[in-house]
């Protein structure tokens, strides 16, 4: 099969990089968890919001997501546990595997996140039609779902 289109992706590619690039600087974070109010390890944070957001996760799961070794995501698991922010169980599949979900506090530490990022991000479409903040939305699922093969 041939493909009917061909796009030089050069600009969209980079705007992703550049994405990307802001979302993954530390001090980002660091303006996040103080708009809500949460005191949490920079590196923990994005663990305990990617178990919120797709748990429950097996560790070799949330590693792979995180794109970060599997004993390195372990240990860092170990760590929300101890602070009560995740729990283990056994898999819901395979009772050899534990799988992590939010605790009660957990829970409550990323909807304080959550509502910090609407706030943010709000101000940042602040000046944006509302159409227009509708169809980057919109276009951005369906890139993302594409891309995931779904």
């Amino acid at each position: 099969m041939q493909d009917a289109h061909k796009y030089d992706v050069t600009d969209f590619h980079g705007a992703l990089l550049d994405i990307i690039g802001v979302m993954n600087q530390p001090q980002r974070d660091d303006t996040l968890l103080s708009e809500a109010g949460v005191t949490l390890d920079q590196i923990l944070f994005p663990l305990l919001v990617t178990i919120d957001r797709y748990g429950p996760l097996g560790v070799v799961e949330l590693a792979d997501r995180l794109g970060r070794d599997y004993t390195t995501v372990s240990r860092q698991v170990k760590r929300l546990e101890a602070q009560g922010l995740v729990q283990k169980k056994p898999g819901a599949k395979d009772k050899r595997v534990s799988e992590v979900t939010p605790s009660e506090q957990g829970k409550a530490l990323t909807m304080k996140i959550a509502q910090a990022r609407m706030t943010l991000m709000n101000q940042i479409f602040n000046d944006w039609q509302e159409e227009e903040v509708g169809a980057l939305f919109r276009l951005v699922r369906k890139y993302a779902d594409s891309i995931k093969g779904e």
